[in-house]
């Protein structure tokens, strides 16, 4: 009797899985690292690794929708003569005009016009379509000065200095020639069809002493009416929020590694940066050992998808949020609509992020003419306003849950973990115990 050997299964490597075998064999192909838009795409701990605890016997609820759970935020109480108050606490990040088309800027600024929060310029300056359908438009002071002028500075309502992004801290941003439309040239100063690197620091200042001078400058120009935020990656959020305030900042906001970008570096995206989730505890510890928590507004960006989201947020501390790609999403990027022409991009709707070419066939993403025509400012508006609404009414549900008559009521005590990293992270107990990693318990 003869005995053969069976075949043993093929096994691919979990280092080198079809994505990396695919990247390698694309870098050896063109010698160019990848550029893409959007942000990490790794799998971190996130908010979806906490939970709400909730009112039981120990804790009392409040009643469904008949008992009151306010949502107001005021932003930039400390100094600013005119402080910007917000009917929910979930603000539109940044995004610029060049990254996004004129149609995709006018549907933000009517989404948060209609649900009582603000928008965000983004590099590249200010457009007549976000500025006139914007109640409240914070404008954005970035490296580049890409489009900025004083004129601007007076007639927005709050002024962000950039220092860095979430998905890139520590870089700049892209804007490739297939984008610069004349208007965006004109706007920017810059030729039509080059491609744009946007500077990864300020030109006038190399430390915090000089961001003082610079807040300082602003206020003047302002008539220390605007309220001034101050953004940064999250990369070492205690000694940055730290110095943000000691520079004087009204405002904090701070980008975890899940926010999105319009275009850098793959390798930047997924490997610099720290996650949401990590960020907030350390910001929220620099602003109590500072005695300004709740003085100075600490605003979170990275991630925030649902109104659980936002409820975790502000239990660890945050006055509001900021959300970007889920605003795109909303207004109809990715949109499985447009699938066959994603297709015929080489992708799929839910990956499409090659924001960078210009061809988004959603209209968003775009400088063709014929593409942004696809969306419609008006609908696309109604639909930011729609999931904003939902994420205020799913994070007021929490907070009614948990026995809380106002969203910033909520605290650490309401969460508990469900992994080690998770409950290190946000210094919440891991679920069943009170342990919490480097604090002892049980």
């Amino acid at each position: 009797m003869s005995y053969h050997n069976p075949p043993t299964t093929p096994r691919k490597s979990a280092t080198f899985d079809d994505y990396t075998l695919s990247e390698i064999r694309r870098a050896a192909a063109t010698g160019i690292y990848d550029i893409r838009g959007g942000g990490a795409k790794r799998k971190v701990p996130h908010f979806d690794d906490l939970l709400f605890l909730g009112a039981s016997i120990s804790r009392y609820p409040l009643e469904g929708y008949r008992e009151r759970c306010d949502t107001n935020v005021v932003l930039g109480s400390r100094f600013a003569k005119k402080p910007i108050e917000l009917k929910i606490p979930i603000t539109i990040a940044g995004m610029s005009f060049g990254s996004l088309s004129g149609p995709a800027k006018e549907a933000l600024g009517r989404g948060a016009s209609l649900s009582g929060t603000s928008t965000t310029t983004g590099d590249g300056g200010m457009t007549e379509e976000e500025r006139g359908h914007s109640s409240i438009l914070v404008y954005q002071y970035l490296p580049s000065r890409y489009g900025m002028n004083p004129h601007d500075l007076r007639r927005a309502d709050a002024i962000e200095i950039v220092i860095g992004q979430g998905a890139k801290p520590g870089g700049g941003g892209m804007l490739l020639g297939q984008k610069i439309s004349d208007r965006v040239a004109d706007m920017r100063t810059l030729p039509k069809g080059i491609d744009q690197r946007s500077a990864c620091r300020h030109p006038d200042w190399t430390g915090p002493d000089d961001l003082e001078i610079k807040i300082l400058e602003l206020r003047e120009i302002t008539n220390w009416e605007k309220p001034i935020y101050v953004k940064v990656g999250g990369a070492r959020p205690y000694y940055d929020t730290a110095l943000a305030v000691k520079a004087g900042a009204d405002v904090v906001v701070l980008d975890g590694m899940q926010g999105g970008t319009a275009a850098t570096q793959d390798v930047f995206i997924e490997n610099v940066g720290m996650p949401t989730l990590a960020c907030i505890r350390p910001a929220v510890q620099a602003l109590q050992d500072l005695g300004m928590h709740r003085k100075v507004q600490l605003i979170i960006s990275g991630g925030i998808r649902s109104g659980a989201d936002v409820a975790k947020a502000l239990a660890l501390g945050a006055d509001a949020v900021s959300i970007g790609t889920a605003a795109l999403v909303a207004i109809g990027d990715n949109d499985p609509h447009w699938e066959a022409e994603y297709n015929a991009l080489g992708t799929t709707a839910g990956a499409y992020d090659d924001w960078h070419e210009g061809r988004d066939p959603a209209g968003i993403t775009t400088q063709d003419p014929e593409l942004m025509k696809r969306l419609d400012p008006v609908l696309a508006g109604r639909r930011l306003a729609n999931y904003l609404k939902v994420m205020t009414l799913e994070a007021q549900t929490i907070a009614r849950a948990c026995g809380k008559n106002h969203v910033h009521n909520l605290e650490p005590e309401d969460l508990c973990a469900l992994t080690i990293e998770a409950s290190a992270m946000a210094q919440v107990p891991l679920a069943g115990t009170s342990w919490i990693p480097g604090k002892g318990g049980f």
